[in-house]
């Protein structure tokens, strides 16, 4: 678990570090909607109160109505399942996204977002006298959408939610292929 947080660590940082220099915007010379930073990161605090999972990410803005992002996933979930009677997740999640954003209102805007992601790891719960073990590894497709506030000049935050179609056999046989994720971002842009 150790060595996955610090690999997650390490390449959101060279992630970063690999996209600060700033982009040209191919707007009309206007004020840019994302209020002219290039980069954000932000965490989901909502799953990280509700689930103790962190859900951390680094949005790089392409141009003023597009963005690319990266999520990382430590202690991911299968949509909102708890840990209850002795059931235990062993995941962790990487996921990428395209973020399309909608209107200008000054205060705020709708985005839509197509999504790939990678979930590995293991779910245990009780069976009898022992431990019944399910393989979580999945890929992941879907989609969703949100909507971000800018609070100041480099603080934003909004609602997002998606749906994702996951396939793995496992996890289907377990769970379902169907998966739903929501939760409420706080991200610094600089």
């Amino acid at each position: 678990m150790k060595k996955s947080i610090f690999t997650l660590a390490f390449i959101l940082t060279l992630v970063v570090s690999g996209y600060s220099q700033d982009v040209i915007s191919s707007s009309s010379g206007s004020t840019p909607s994302n209020g002219g930073f290039s980069n954000e990161i932000h965490v989901n605090f909502l799953t990280l109160i509700w689930f103790g999972s962190l859900e951390a990410g680094y949005e790089r803005y392409l141009t003023d109505d597009s963005s690319i992002e990266f999520k990382a996933f430590i202690n991911d979930r299968f949509g909102f399942n708890n840990e209850k009677n002795g059931k235990k997740y062993k995941t962790n999640s990487v996921q990428a996204s395209m973020n399309f954003y909608f209107g200008d209102d000054g205060k705020g805007r709708f985005f839509l977002f197509p999504l790939a992601k990678l979930r590995f790891g293991d779910f245990e719960e009780p069976e009898g006298t022992g431990v019944k073990t399910t393989d979580m590894t999945a890929f992941i497709l879907g989609a969703g959408a949100g909507y971000k506030w800018e609070l100041s000049q480099n603080f934003a935050f909004g609602p997002f939610a998606s749906i994702g179609r996951n396939f793995s056999d496992d996890v289907t046989d377990r769970f379902s292929g169907i998966e739903f994720n929501a939760g409420f971002n706080l991200g610094y842009r600089f």
